[in-house]
């Protein structure tokens, strides 16, 4: 029996909507990564190189919740992927989680523009950061006072400068200070705040608005740069999720190394 042209076109309607809806839902399949705000720019880049060639996977470096904040949410299974700027504890490492470097981020300083300065000696930053000096003229700079922003003692790019950077390990910084709890937060108040100096992982979008310190000569990508920290992805060891297969061998390869370099990061050994 021929179908009416009203049955046909609703039959026509549903099977158009219901192959729409599969494709939409293909579409919009999240993975997201949580965790540290160090090298946050770097991984969204890696991400959407990745969802170049993976466009049914959407990958979401949410804002900074910090790397003990990754940690839980992996931990409990809230979170498949998380991202830290720390090494595994022994504890966590027991609980399952399995710990993945893939980049190691220079620790940079960086002003807010109008003060005049591109460089600064090891000795002048302790100045800085003890309160000692006040105002960027007293180091050949615009008169303009010193607004020193700095992280919480557990930040990752503090906790390294305190072990690699001269004069840091037993530094007081000064009280007069403004303390940022993410990297972003850090940045942003650097790029607003006339006489601002802040310190965080290096990429190259903090060139932008920003100028980037050279401490006693060298650039945070020269290779005698004395302070990083490294990037990781954790997961856990049970994990079974095949996109997050599919990222984690993406960071692996060639074209992920290409990109982690060209934003002035250094790609892990595999």
């Amino acid at each position: 029996m021929l179908l009416s042209r009203k049955v046909a076109a609703t039959l026509v309607s549903l099977a158009l909507g219901l192959g729409g809806g599969q494709k939409a839902w293909a579409q919009s399949r999240v993975m997201e990564i949580v965790g540290t705000g160090d090298g946050i720019d770097v991984l969204r880049t890696v991400g959407a190189s990745f969802m170049e060639q993976e466009s049914s996977v959407r990958i979401e470096v949410s804002p900074s919740i910090g790397s003990g904040g990754g940690i839980a949410a992996v931990g409990s299974g809230k979170a498949v992927l998380g991202r830290v700027a720390r090494e595994l504890t022994p504890t966590e490492t027991a609980s399952g989680i399995v710990y993945k470097p893939i980049a190691r981020l220079p620790s940079a300083f960086f002003v807010n523009p109008g003060i005049g300065i591109s460089a600064l000696t090891h000795e002048q930053l302790l100045d800085v950061y003890a309160g000692r000096a006040t105002n960027w003229r007293e180091l050949g700079g615009a008169d303009q006072r010193i607004r020193v922003v700095r992280r919480e003692d557990a930040d990752s790019t503090l906790t390294v400068l305190r072990t690699s950077m001269p004069g840091w390990n037993d530094l007081e910084i000064t009280e007069k200070s403004k303390t940022a709890t993410t990297t972003q937060e850090a940045v942003e108040t650097v790029r607003e705040v006339p006489g601002a100096i802040g310190f965080g992982p290096f990429s190259k979008p903090l060139e932008q608005g920003l100028t980037v310190l050279r401490i006693d000569g060298r650039y945070p990508t020269d290779p005698d740069y004395p302070s990083s920290v490294v990037l990781a992805l954790i997961f856990l060891k049970s994990l079974q999720n095949p996109d997050a297969f599919d990222f984690i061998k993406f960071v692996e390869s060639p074209k992920a190394r290409e990109v982690i370099a060209s934003l002035g990061s250094v790609p892990v050994p595999q």
